[in-house]
């Protein structure tokens, strides 16, 4: 009797025993649970920035340091449990207020980063697409300084790289190198180009694709109406197949570079030094003079038939066309020798 109350005490005992263990251990998996699922101490949105070589762990320790994350220990272990340690994305993001360590984890792995954007302007000369890139927010200039130079150097070109991006609203992230959109642009550019070339119109005096975007630049330039495209496109080609000079004042101010103040003379229209004076060169010019988007491009490669080899412009933004001297003369003597005081080269600014 004695010995099986003996071993009844040691069975009561050992079962009390197991009772303390498995409280103990409930209690510390209810603390663990409660530690992982502490909220962040952000309670407003908080801006985070991740770049490239930047690791879970590393980011952790500052986001604590910062304050807002209670533990980098606590985001380390679950993205342990999780497995989903390297799913971090470079970029910018907005991080919600009192995320659990694994709604933090969620929110890396699928939120939408944070983009910025940079236009280059048809119609624009390089030097103003360069000056944008570079004054862009948060665009890393990787390519510096941002020169036509070293533009072409970086784009692999022989020549100027004027003309050689394409016109366009690019949209990047945070930190991302200028030296990415130089890629698009240059790519995008070829890429419309081509698509373009393949579907020309037959008996065009262009011996290549480059040939064309250096018309196609000179149509952007020369273009205040855009369903006019097409138009001033057959009056250069036709004075192109009839060995009639150009005689364009855009190709002539570009020549004379970015110090020209505005005033054309007959003195730089008389000049042969210029190479891209189109009153005294025949053909077209050694290279474009602005960027060129694909209705320019379309218009050089699909130009409107007709019988018009002048035009002059208005002053509205639109041209007046003539098929003879003796009609651009008078046209000329109507809209440009007795301009009007709301004279404007291209459209007025919609309101």
């Amino acid at each position: 009797m004695p010995e099986q109350t003996q071993g009844g005490a040691l069975v009561r005992l050992f079962i009390a025993l197991m009772a303390v263990i498995f409280v103990a251990a409930l209690a510390t998996l209810l603390a663990g649970y409660l530690w992982l699922m502490q909220p962040t101490h952000n309670q407003s949105e908080r801006t985070i920035e991740i770049s490239r070589g930047d690791t879970l762990y590393g980011l952790a320790q500052q986001w604590q340091d910062d304050g807002w994350l209670p533990s980098a220990l606590a985001l380390r272990l679950a993205a342990r449990l999780k497995g989903s340690g390297g799913d971090i994305r470079v970029g910018e993001y907005s991080v919600p207020p009192a995320l659990t360590v694994f709604e933090l984890l969620s929110f890396l792995a699928t939120a939408p980063a944070h983009t910025y954007r940079v236009t280059l302007i048809e119609g624009r000369p390089l030097r103003e697409a360069l000056a944008a890139l570079a004054s862009a927010e948060h665009l890393t200039q990787d390519v510096a300084p941002l020169t036509p130079d070293t533009v072409a150097q970086y784009l692999g070109l022989s020549g100027s790289p004027e003309g050689r991006l394409y016109p366009d609203t690019y949209v990047y992230h945070r930190n991302e190198p200028v030296s990415s959109i130089l890629t698009q642009a240059h790519e995008r550019l070829a890429k419309v180009l081509a698509e373009e070339w393949q579907q020309r119109e037959k008996g065009l005096p262009y011996a290549s694709p480059d040939e064309a975007l250096v018309m196609a630049s000179i149509i952007e330039k020369e273009t205040g109406v855009g369903s006019e495209r097409p138009t001033i496109a057959g009056v250069f080609v036709r004075r192109l197949q009839s060995n009639m000079r150009l005689e364009t004042d855009p190709t002539v101010i570009y020549g004379l570079g970015p110090d020209f103040d505005g005033n054309l003379t007959r003195k730089h229209l008389r000049d042969r030094s210029n190479p891209y004076n189109t009153y005294r060169n025949k053909g077209l010019p050694p290279g474009p003079i602005a960027l060129a988007g694909r209705a320019a491009i379309h218009a050089a490669l699909h130009p409107a038939a007709g019988k018009a080899l002048y035009f002059v412009a208005k002053g509205d933004g639109s041209h007046y066309f003539s098929e003879t001297l003796s009609e651009h003369n008078k046209a000329v003597r109507e809209y440009q020798l007795s301009r009007r005081a709301d004279y404007r080269s291209s459209p007025a600014p919609s309101q």
